[in-house]
């Protein structure tokens, strides 16, 4: 039914947690499918890479194995290279998935929001101060 991948993350999760001060903080919900599914992702940034990744996920096997591994991958990557994931890239990485949880595979949506949250921060920041004319 699940892969050996999605059992090893869904029993031994990696970076469970929240991160206090976050520079970026994402959440996504499950879909029609798996709408109990729930994924909170936190983010720690420092020039331009994800030092920390914090992830805490209500739901399914699927939707903790992919938050999971997700984070996993994140770890280390530029932002650039984090907002690769994809729901597509993490489904090749824990080695398929059913298809009736698809909607359970929320890891990715989580990180993007997260990377976006930081994003919008910095442009706030930047843009403090400055008049228009």
């Amino acid at each position: 039914m699940y892969s050996e991948k999605v059992i090893e993350h869904f029993t031994n999760p990696r970076n469970v947690g929240a991160i206090e001060d976050a520079d970026g903080f994402g959440q996504a919900g499950g879909g029609p499918k798996c709408p109990e599914d729930l994924t909170y992702f936190w983010v720690r940034v420092s020039d331009g890479r994800l030092v920390e990744v914090k992830h805490k996920t209500l739901g399914c096997p699927v939707a903790i194995a992919s938050s999971s591994i997700t984070s996993a991958l994140a770890e280390g990557k530029t932002l650039q290279e984090a907002l690769l994931i994809t729901p597509e890239a993490v489904i090749e990485a824990l080695g398929e998935i059913p298809d009736r949880k698809l909607d359970s595979n929320l890891g990715p949506h989580a990180l993007r929001k997260a990377i976006e949250n930081y994003a919008n921060q910095q442009i706030s920041k930047s843009t403090k101060g400055v008049t228009r004319n």
